[in-house]
């Protein structure tokens, strides 16, 4: 008889696993011994369950790269145990930590499905029912025995998003995350209809887990009037080794003496910077117009279509791996994990 397949879901804090005290009307932790009472469809789910609670848990908007190494470290120990993880977690920093998760997890070929909610799961009108049934369902779907979505996601509101790609759009709406250069990995309907065009497929090499993460990085969002001041703090920090310059539309930037002056120096203190665009949508495209070219020029790096939150983990990830400047310059550049599109 074929075993059953195994999930392990594992709570790290955040409004999904939050219940009302009926006394006090105060929200608390659930205690999974009791998520059927709040959850009996799961024993519908022909499936092994086991639950992992983070102690303390974790507000997300506490969350800290020392605590992606925690549960990296965690999926890894449970790797060859289980077909398939469902992390819940706060959505305030969700991107972030799915977005750390898919490079520190290489060669990663089982399904890591993080959702959330923004109701509590003990509330009537929840959110978080739904997230985690349909997080469950895809971490466990399979082809022939092979993980249908063996990669970092994000499930919320019947999409499911590669957990690389996402920004929290929302903080009222069920439809909370937007992947806005990137299409859904699947969508939930009467069925779950898989895309699995665009589903990484995998490589059934051994998990190779990263666990070293270097902090030394900023982001440096440009408005309109930012001052001379401003970006020097920033450009001079201690210890840095790398910017995120948030710039405007297709990459551009004002073009005055004093801005790019302070860039170049920054370049030649040996300070990667990396170049992505404010909006929600669209691509870097250095050199499309004058005001992006300029930047070209002083060695700024084009992140394509790249987020915010996938910079961010992508850097710390690729500085904590040691590599030279010149060869992270080059990995920024490249898709590593279905992160930017490249071509």
């Amino acid at each position: 008889m074929q075993n059953k397949t195994s999930i392990l879901i594992i709570y790290t804090g955040g409004t999904i696993g939050m219940i009302q005290d009926p006394k006090t009307g105060i929200l608390k932790p659930l205690a999974f011994d009791n998520i059927y009472r709040y959850l009996p469809v799961l024993e519908n789910f022909d499936y092994n369950f086991e639950f992992y609670t983070f102690d303390p848990l974790l507000d997300s908007s506490n969350m800290h790269p020392s605590f992606w190494v925690e549960l990296a470290t965690l999926i890894e120990k449970n790797y060859e145990l289980f077909d398939g993880f469902v992390v819940l977690h706060g959505s305030d920093t969700m991107a972030y930590t799915a977005s750390a998760l898919s490079f520190m997890l290489e060669n990663l070929n089982k399904p890591v499905i993080f959702t959330g909610s923004q109701l509590p799961i003990g509330k009537v009108r929840t959110d978080g029912r739904e997230n985690l049934i349909n997080s469950i369902e895809i971490a466990a779907a399979k082809v022939e025995d092979t993980p249908l979505v063996p990669e970092v996601a994000i499930c919320f509101e019947n999409k499911l998003f590669r957990g690389n790609r996402t920004t929290k759009l929302n903080a009222e709406h069920f439809n909370a995350f937007l992947s806005g250069s990137y299409p859904p990995l699947a969508e939930v309907g009467v069925y779950i209809r898989y895309h699995e065009n665009l589903i990484m497929k995998p490589n059934f090499r051994k998990l190779k887990v990263h666990k070293i993460l270097d902090e030394k990085i900023a982001i440096l969002k440009l408005f309109p009037g930012i001052r001379e001041n401003v970006v020097n703090s920033i450009l001079n920090i201690k210890g840095l080794k790398a910017v995120i310059l948030e710039t405007f539309g297709a990459g551009n930037a004002p073009t005055v003496a004093w801005f790019l002056s302070a860039l170049h120096a920054a370049s030649q203190r040996g300070i990667i910077i990396f170049n992505v665009t404010q909006c929600k949508g669209g691509a870097v495209d250095i050199g499309k117009y004058e005001t992006s070219a300029e930047l070209g020029k002083l060695g700024v790096i084009g992140g394509s279509d790249i987020t915010t939150e996938s910079a961010v983990t992508k850097l710390m990830y690729l500085l904590g791996s040691g590599f030279p400047k010149e060869e992270v310059e080059q990995l920024l550049q490249t898709s590593l994990r279905g992160e930017i599109t490249v071509g």
